[in-house]
């Protein structure tokens, strides 16, 4: 089943293409989607569209940033209903529970897991593409639309430790500096934003838990407020956990609050399993990963989860027919 996203995830879009030198009705239309969905914020679209959208524009616009450039114009409204309990959470580690809780509604394609380390916190995202998709653009808009939260939440003059991208950057950084405020770390091993560990539990001034208990059970009464698709939310914990080595039956089980046997049972109704879902989940990434030179084989093999380089270079050939060196060379 395709992901599907609400159709404001575009907010932004319009501009960014018209800057760009771009019609954006016409890049809609190519990309599959009715122009309409521009003033229908809550229309549910597949993010795959939306995905090939972004990457498509960039590419005919030779604007490497156009994801970025509509993350500058989001406001914490385009979450739709969401976004009144989302103001009134106490502190933006509740903000990100409750986000994580319900992204599901806005954007079932997006995956996002916390990792508290000492002093800091490590906030990571993940697309979880269709097999093949490219999602720099959509990566690089997800990323700023929760940088674009953290402010609305901390304050215009807050600033991240660090925002990270797994892919690499181009020659040009001033769009991320603008937005950021910080010189943004490409190549890195996740997508996300690191912020001190003092921010995650400071007290949010706008919050009212009066109308944060009204905010909830209005959500908790929209329609697919609790539908969920067991294999994409199984996804989604492989593509954040398998470049730290835990992406495990046991470990998804896990976070997703079941133990493993219930696990396997509800993926066996959706016609699924979750070693076919891991495998999936490994040739999308291997695609990008090679892509990117700044990862050395031996980085590539663990950051798949490989405890042995010797190991993924047999996953691989078994996969594509030729070894992962003989494929980044082109052979």
């Amino acid at each position: 089943m395709a992901a599907l996203i609400r159709a404001a995830s575009l907010t932004g879009y319009a501009e960014a293409a018209k800057r760009a030198g771009l019609d954006p009705k016409k890049m809609l239309r190519g990309a599959g989607i009715d122009p309409s969905a521009l003033s229908n914020p809550d229309l549910r679209i597949p993010a795959s569209r939306v995905g090939y959208l972004l990457e498509s524009s960039a590419r005919e616009s030779n604007c490497p940033t156009i994801g970025l450039a509509m993350a500058e114009s989001r406001q914490m409204s385009d979450f739709g209903a969401l976004s009144l309990l989302l103001t009134h959470q106490r502190t933006l580690r509740d903000v990100l529970a409750t986000l994580i809780q319900y992204l599901h509604i806005v954007n079932e394609s997006l995956a996002l897991h916390i990792e508290e380390a000492g002093d800091v916190v490590i906030v990571r995202e993940e697309i979880v593409a269709d097999i093949g998709s490219p999602a720099r653009q959509g990566t690089e808009l997800a990323v700023g639309v929760l940088f674009r939260l953290f402010r609305a939440v901390l304050g215009a003059g807050w600033k991240p430790e660090s925002v990270n991208f797994a892919h690499g950057g181009p020659s040009d950084i001033a769009a991320y500096r603008k937005l950021f405020g910080v010189k943004p770390v490409f190549d890195s091993s996740f997508s996300g934003i690191v912020i001190a560990s003092r921010d995650l539990d400071r007290p949010n001034p706008t919050a009212d838990p009066v109308m944060a208990r009204y905010a909830k059970q209005f959500v908790e009464a929209m329609p697919g407020a609790e539908a969920r698709s067991t294999a994409l939310e199984v996804r989604k914990a492989i593509y954040l956990l398998l470049p730290q080595g835990r992406a495990t039956i046991e470990q998804v089980s896990a976070g997703l609050g079941m133990n493993v046997r219930t696990l396997q049972r509800a993926l066996e109704a959706e016609g699924e399993v979750f070693s076919y879902l891991l495998n999936g989940v490994r040739r999308d990434l291997v695609a990008r990963y090679l892509k990117n030179e700044a990862h050395s084989l031996t980085e590539i093999s663990a950051m798949l989860g490989f405890s042995h380089s010797s190991a993924f270079s047999r996953w691989y050939a078994a996969q594509f027919g030729a070894s992962p060196r003989e494929r980044r060379k082109g052979k």
